[in-house]
């Protein structure tokens, strides 16, 4: 279901303390500028543009509580806006589960495997036989990407392109757009 996944920059001095700024530090203003690399890497792939819809993976409710807003949420909507296509929140996660950040691949899998379910009818109707874009900040191993593109699968949606602002470390089938080579020292 998850057909590709493209980052716009690499996780290397300065995005990434600006990705862990936005994540961690409380600064959802960053979020802007984090959306605009976004927007120049979907602008490069004219097949990414035309009113696909732009779905955000979401965040568990504790985690939103902690940090008081949901910065995939907000690169997705700056993306629709900017590219044309219509901002669509179709996926919800389910509570549970732990961060993903110090957990090793095979871990990530099993975290998120059956996380993301479609949060209603509406959304199901907005992505049935759609290419859909899923936005994240961060792709490290693909497990959290992988699972809530699966969720848009059983919702009806045709294929799914991931963009997202930066890879956490290497992995297969990924690529980012600015360099071949992927940082290995990103914190996911």
């Amino acid at each position: 279901m998850l057909q590709a996944a493209r980052s716009a920059v690499v996780l290397r001095p300065p995005a990434d303390a600006i990705v862990h700024a936005l994540k961690y530090g409380g600064w959802p203003e960053l979020g802007a500028e984090l959306a605009e690399w976004m927007v120049g890497l979907v602008r490069a792939e004219p097949k990414l543009l035309g009113g696909r819809p732009v779905v955000p993976v979401p965040s568990t409710q504790r985690r939103l509580r902690a940090r008081g807003y949901d910065q995939a949420r907000m690169l997705a909507d700056k993306l629709a806006q900017e590219t044309g296509g219509t901002l669509v929140d179709a996926l919800a996660r389910r509570e549970g589960g732990e961060s993903q950040v110090a957990l090793h691949p095979g871990e990530r899998l099993a975290n998120v495997c059956g996380a993301f379910f479609l949060s209603s009818r509406e959304s199901s109707e907005a992505i049935r036989g759609r290419d859909v874009l899923l936005v994240d900040d961060v792709l490290t191993t693909g497990a959290t990407a992988g699972a809530a593109a699966e969720a848009l699968g059983r919702g009806g949606a045709k294929t799914c392109g991931h963009p997202d602002v930066c890879p956490g470390h290497s992995r297969i089938g990924c690529s980012a757009s600015d360099e071949n080579e992927i940082d290995e020292q990103g914190d996911g």
